[in-house]
């Protein structure tokens, strides 16, 4: 019988996708520049990462570090790269438009979900920037983008847990709230058994430090993540 739940991890080498992969990660985020929060892969990342491994990846799409508004120039690279992302084959992408007054460009995301379709889009964390949560959670249900990657507007998701709960419990099945952000092996039953949510995401900084090119801890890390979730499925 499959796991309820889904572990996503996000990386920025091909060797560190295939690592994850075999350390029982069921998807992939791919990015680069993990220590600015993830920028957009190249397409030779992209390429390479989809030759080598077979679980979904879903490609970044964020054309520079800082904030999340963007002007009209950066908007249409973003659309470049997500047409791009679709040519070499990427399950989905990753992305989140945010306006000068900290709420979410429904518009502008909307089209970039649009763009990205039949792939299905998460809108990342800067879903933690915005003013209100509440409001912005239907909002990005709006723009029908099919995940939200957030830490519940608090540094970690450990440390947001109440506001996660409440997110996934708003949510209603309408769209799927994935706790990220200081997601490890040490937390994660304690995420998944506040939050009640099913799919979870970790960039393993809080663990490895980003960058590392040591292919087994990548995977230890992943293993015991992963292994941790298929106890907590025999219970539920």
């Amino acid at each position: 019988m499959p796991s309820p739940y889904l572990l996503e991890i996000s990386v920025e080498t091909a060797e560190a996708a295939v690592a994850a992969e075999r350390g029982g990660a069921q998807r992939i985020e791919l990015c680069t520049e993990l220590h600015l929060g993830g920028l957009t892969p190249g397409e030779e990342l992209m390429r390479r990462v989809r030759e080598l491994v077979r679980v979904p990846v879903f490609a970044m799409i964020r054309p520079r570090a800082g904030d999340f508004v963007y002007s009209p120039e950066e908007v249409a690279h973003m659309r470049r790269d997500i047409a791009a992302a679709k040519r070499l084959g990427m399950d989905g992408v990753v992305l989140g438009v945010l306006t000068t007054d900290r709420q979410v460009d429904v518009e502008r995301t909307r089209g970039l979900v649009k763009i990205a379709q039949p792939l299905p889009v998460t809108f990342h964390r800067a879903f933690d920037d915005v003013a209100d949560l509440d409001a912005a959670l239907e909002a990005v249900i709006e723009t029908g983008a099919a995940r939200i990657l957030t830490s519940g507007g608090a540094p970690t998701a450990p440390r947001g847990l109440g506001v996660l709960a409440e997110l996934v419990a708003a949510a209603c099945n309408r769209i799927t709230i994935v706790p990220g952000s200081g997601v490890n092996a040490l937390n994660i039953l304690e995420v998944a058994q506040h939050t009640h949510a099913r799919e979870f995401h970790s960039a393993l900084g809080t663990r490895i430090a980003y960058g590392s090119y040591d292919c087994s801890l990548i995977e230890d890390e992943v293993r015991k993540m992963a292994h941790a979730l298929a106890g907590m499925s025999e219970f539920t």
